[in-house]
């Protein structure tokens, strides 16, 4: 690629960066406040200084060429830099400001995060807060991709990721009122394995951890339905649909809930969520703020 002549721009870059975030040249435009048009225009610019097509125009969408990755991928890294010498500036005149890319997950923030965030939001206003919330697989995969400079997930993670402890959480079975577990305090997890399980939806490290429980003691899992919606998914264990398992916070957070519910006593079914961020990027300002922001409210000790 002819990079060392070309006139490629940083805006260029994140128009790029932006239609392939949004899956399409309409929804870049709109995100950028500009026109499609002119983010049409960049795009064919940036292809021109690149000397090769950087995306295939799909009906329903865009793809990355190979090229294109490479660029994508690039542009993400060097928009991340720019970012961070804006806050590593703005820091040496005595202001607070950046851009935080937090990916949250659907199960817990509002616990967890909505408080944190709001004292983000009251300590440093000058921040902007750029929120996703996701099933925790789905926040790595957009921690990989550089949407996001920081995320949520559970335990166990992949060897690319710092963490930093959240919250140890012991997980509570759900149970129709007929169940013949029902009123028991306490229950094993092969005492659930005769009864069909309802799950998150794909993207939900919580499924995982739920399957992998299920594999060690040799135990089939039966799958009943799935759900994106923790009360839905109360609702359809209410129906009798089968049974569910969710964080203890969760379940507290709803109290008086619809069904009947019981510790899982299993010392390695634990709901063990944590901030993450990839070890070989350098951490924005406005990152290192949130991280040092979640140490001070104190990493939540393990429920019992």
């Amino acid at each position: 690629m002819p990079f060392e002549n070309s006139g490629m721009e940083l805006r260029h870059l994140e128009m790029l960066v932006e239609v392939v975030r949004r899956g399409g040249f309409s929804a870049a435009a709109r995100a950028l406040k500009t026109t499609q048009p002119t983010v049409s225009k960049a795009i064919g610019q940036l292809e021109h200084d690149c000397g090769a097509p950087l995306l295939e125009r799909l009906a329903a969408g865009v793809r990355l060429t190979g090229a294109g990755e490479c660029v994508h991928a690039r542009g993400v890294a060097m928009l991340a830099e720019r970012e961070k010498l804006r806050a590593e500036l703005a820091g040496l005149r005595g202001l607070a400001t950046g851009r935080l890319r937090l990916g949250l997950p659907t199960l817990g923030s509002s616990v967890l995060f909505a408080p944190l965030v709001a004292a983000y939001r009251q300590r440093f206003p000058g921040v902007e807060i750029e929120l996703i919330e996701q099933g925790s697989r789905r926040l790595e995969e957009a921690l990989r991709a550089g949407d996001i400079e920081l995320g949520a997930t559970l335990w166990p993670i992949s060897r690319e990721f710092g963490w930093q402890p959240v919250r140890d959480d012991p997980l509570v079975a759900l149970l129709p009122a007929g169940h013949p577990l029902a009123g028991r305090p306490r229950i094993k997890l092969r005492e659930l394995a005769a009864t069909p399980f309802i799950l998150f939806e794909r993207g939900f490290a919580l499924n995982a951890i739920v399957a992998t429980a299920f594999r060690r003691r040799r135990l089939a899992l039966a799958e009943a339905a799935r759900s994106g919606n923790p009360d839905f998914i109360i609702a359809l264990v209410a129906a009798g649909l089968g049974v569910a398992v969710l964080p203890q916070l969760e379940v507290t957070a709803r109290q008086p809930v619809s069904v009947r519910t019981a510790l899982v006593d299993e010392p390695d079914l634990r709901w063990r969520l944590g901030l993450i961020w990839r070890k070989e990027a350098r951490l924005s300002p406005a990152a290192a703020r949130w991280l040092a922001l979640a140490r001070e409210f104190g990493a939540t000790a393990p429920a019992r």
